[in-house]
């Protein structure tokens, strides 16, 4: 059962979309308004566990930190970070009393869960909010009938569950041609390339820089059909540049935010003073969806959004300022002074709307424009994933978790992150593998690489001030080439387990406790997590670990792939020390289930989708099965295989 509870006004999010009943008092919580928002707690019980929050850090269990909804540019990746780049506010109390809380707010909101042993959640929320309370016999149903509430997940085209290569640095064609055949060399597979910023002309968007790559269609074309997809990037602000077509139009036709004085608001970004488009303002968002044919024309079947927190240098108005956090240098790449977040407003309906008061929804209603207008332009299902995001936003498109680092607590992160991602909605999920900032090592490449084959989105990506992080580039290729391999090996189970979950409003990753819930043992683990209906993942994620420690809650079979082979054991229940060597990748399948697995293949249109072998003790398996592309994804897609 679903109800919600208004406390003030707010702009409404877009983020549930299923009828929900106004209840009459809120439960759980003692709420109040406050001023222009409301506060909110409620009284831990000592063996509660607090799951949720998507994008935040710290572990699965959110006990014990503040976490603040303001979507922030920030790569200061720490566990004492409140902020990143997206809002997800969705709680799951999981104790005595269990219980869902979704606080619907646009504007800044902060959650302090059991902060410095309080015992209790507290909860600000700065502007009017609405309060769902999700109620249901367990963690699966809440999730669940919270799921089926804000709407079926974004569905992703068979190659982007491929494995991508990125960088920001890939300035020409014979950049990433290079990459190409560094991987064909290698013999490791490779679905796609990402193209940052340096494709464009001066960082503009709709635009390609003519010199770097002359023949962009012709190069998307000849890409293809080596079976690598190019996938641009578009930024959240439009040069301000009369005579640009996209500009001017929107000057003329009113889309963009205005400043305090009414007029277009100015902030520095990659191409110099820009103007942000008002995504708030559904005429605005279908001119902005309109110039994503300007990249279908070209052939691009893929997209990654960035900057739309919206990330700022400086604006019009924080410049030069004394006290800012800028140096006014428009290659400063640190996020917006909290002052540039007052100074622009948005068209809501005819009325003015302060950007501070719907800041959180920015990137979302982007994402929602860009994927609205590629519904029109193409005719199959596409590969769109952004920054900034907010609930809701899974429905257009996936996310990657943003700006993070080369070093082990990140890949922990990364895998933390992973459930709460999924209760709020986002499937399509996946992190910078390797980290886009430092310098990865091999060792830690592997593993994270060896976690990635489970992510919906498995990207390498890095900046260009770090060592080139490509999987070619590091010695003992044989051992990058295994753990690659495994990805498309695992292809029919985790593009059936994804879609499965998506058309019935599930989770794809799950704390072992939803599904072993009198385990007081499972309950306390924070480095394994169950993928799909069969499957049990404990991936290493300490440095110069060779062995690691495995909690089984029932009797599994162990399966290890190492490049050429699986090999499966039986297990019994209980706690496991186990080798991981670098080169293998090491997973579990529970008892009676079966995991469907390909021969593999050099890219996504290689691997033979309808002859698969089943591992594990299970006598059969329920495969989804289409061609990858259609957007008729039912049920009727299903298929049972046996043994």
């Amino acid at each position: 059962m679903i109800e919600k509870f208004s406390f003030g006004t707010h702009v409404e999010t877009g983020a549930v979309v299923a009828p929900v009943k106004e209840g009459e008092c809120l439960p759980y919580f003692s709420g109040k308004a406050e001023g222009e928002g409301a506060r909110f707690s409620y009284p831990l019980q000592k063996g509660d566990i607090v799951y949720g929050l998507g994008e935040t850090m710290r572990g699965i269990n959110k006990r014990g930190g503040r976490y603040v909804s303001f979507n922030s540019d920030n790569p200061r990746h720490n566990d004492d970070m409140p902020s990143l780049y997206a809002s997800h506010n969705f709680l799951l109390i999981d104790g005595e009393v269990r219980f869902g809380a979704f606080f619907d707010t646009p504007a800044r909101a902060v959650f302090d869960i059991d902060l410095n042993g309080s015992g209790k959640i507290d909860v600000k929320c700065e502007r009017g909010v609405t309060v769902y309370i999700v109620e249901g016999a367990s963690c699966n149903d809440i999730a669940r009938q919270f799921l089926s509430a804000i709407g079926r997940s974004y569905l992703p085209p068979l190659w982007a569950f491929g494995f991508g290569q990125s960088r920001w640095g890939y300035k020409c064609e014979k950049d990433v041609i290079k990459v190409a055949d560094g991987y064909e060399k290698a013999g490791m597979p490779l679905d796609y390339i990402c193209l940052d910023i340096d494709y464009m002309d001066r960082y503009i968007d709709f635009t390609v820089n003519k010199k770097r790559f002359p023949d962009m269609k012709g190069f998307v074309q000849r890409m293809k059909k080596r079976g690598i997809r190019l996938v641009p990037i578009v930024d959240a602000g439009i040069k301000i540049e009369p005579g640009n077509a996209v500009f001017d139009e929107g000057v003329e036709k009113g889309y963009y935010c205005k400043n305090l004085e009414g007029k277009n608001f100015s902030a520095a970004v990659w191409p110099g003073l820009t103007h942000f488009p008002d995504f708030l303002k559904k005429e605005a968002r279908d001119w902005f969806g309109r110039q994503y044919k300007f990249y279908t024309d070209l052939g691009f079947e893929g997209f990654w959004n960035d900057m739309n927190e919206p990330a700022i240098f400086f604006s019009e108005y924080s410049k030069g300022k004394k006290g800012s956090r800028f140096s006014g240098d428009p290659l400063y790449k640190g996020g917006a002074a909290l002052s540039d977040y007052k100074s622009f407003s948005h068209d809501v309906d005819g009325t003015e709307v302060p950007h501070w008061d719907v800041h959180n929804i920015f990137g979302a209603k982007m994402t929602e424009a860009s994927s609205e207008g590629l519904e029109k332009l193409l005719p199959t299902r596409f590969l769109l994933f952004s920054r900034s995001s907010y609930i809701g936003a899974h429905r257009y498109g996936g996310i990657w978790t943003g700006d993070n680092n080369s070093s082990w607590l990140m890949l922990r992160r990364n895998f933390t992150m992973l459930p709460g991602l999924n209760l709020c909605g986002f499937l399509y999920s996946g992190a910078d593998t390797g980290g886009f900032g430092g310098n990865c090592s091999r060792e830690l490449l592997l593993r994270w690489l060896a976690l990635s084959c489970f992510t919906p989105l498995m990207r390498d990506h890095t900046t260009i001030f770090t060592r080139r992080q490509e999987c070619y580039r590091y010695a003992g290729k044989q051992d990058f080439k295994a753990v690659l391999s495994f990805r498309y090996r695992i292809l029919p189970y985790l593009y059936s387990e994804y879609m499965k979950a998506a058309i019935a409003s599930d989770l794809l990753f799950r704390p072992l406790a939803f599904a072993y819930p009198t385990d007081e043992r499972a309950k306390a683990v924070e480095d394994e997590l169950l993928f799909g209906e069969s499957i049990l993942i404990a991936p290493v994620m300490e440095k110069g670990a060779k062995v690691r420690k495995v909690y089984l809650p029932e009797d599994m079979t162990e399966v290890r792939w190492n490049g050429k082979m699986f090999t499966e054991t039986p297990v019994q229940k209980g706690e496991h020390f186990v080798k991981v060597p670098l080169n293998e990748v090491v997973f579990y399948i529970r008892k009676g289930k079966c995991v469907s697995v390909s021969s593999g293949g050099r890219n996504t249109s290689e691997v033979d989708m309808k002859n698969v072998t089943l591992l594990g003790d299970g006598k059969e398996y329920t495969q989804y099965l289409d061609d990858g592309f259609t957007r008729d994804c039912t049920s009727k897609n299903l298929r049972v295989i046996t043994k």
